[in-house]
């Protein structure tokens, strides 16, 4: 264990010696790729800028509007009958359009009802399980140009879907004895 905590203290240092020395050893311009890549990073930012503002207004008139409370107690009975917390179902929304929104709301349920609980347990599962589809659908796409997702939509709300209700069953499963 004491060579782990080590080789976790010095990985980062090592690698940020490590690969310029290897960019130097093989003839690489390192500084010029750097900037070179620095540069394309910073063009694909600006690219990506109104898919990003146009998300987070998206994601801020949905929850503003109620569409989001609506839409929570309009399901919470149907969800409540098959197993899943009522207290749940926000971060169950949330997550796929917005990783600081979900973080955020399972940061309330963890002071609410403590990291220890089962709705905690089951936040911070969901929190690392499922992904933010829409925003890396909105961001991933609009930095390569694509205009039709297709079917990307679909599979990564399933994904979702799936990571949410395995979660639930998982942790339900290991901390409920």
């Amino acid at each position: 264990m004491d060579l782990l905590g080590s080789l976790s203290v010095w990985i980062m240092p090592l690698l940020i010696l490590l690969i310029p020395v290897i960019g130097f050893l093989r003839r690489v311009k390192v500084y010029e790729a750097f900037v070179e890549g620095a540069s394309e990073g910073f063009q694909t930012a600006i690219r990506i800028m109104p898919f990003l503002v146009a998300m987070m207004v998206a994601v801020n008139v949905f929850r503003i509007s109620g569409a989001m409370d609506l839409f929570i107690n309009s399901f919470a009975p149907l969800l409540s009958f098959i197993g899943v917390p009522p207290e749940l179902v926000p971060l169950a929304i949330m997550r796929p359009l917005s990783g600081t929104g979900a973080l955020g709301l399972t940061t309330e349920l963890l002071n609410t009802y403590g990291p220890d609980s089962m709705t905690g347990k089951i936040a911070s599962t969901v929190l690392g399980s499922t992904d933010t589809t829409f925003y890396i659908l909105t961001v991933y796409f609009g930095a390569v140009g694509i205009r039709n997702p297709r079917y990307s939509v679909i599979v990564g709300l399933v994904g979702d879907l799936v990571g949410f209700l395995s979660s639930i069953y998982i942790c339900n499963y290991f901390f409920s004895w």
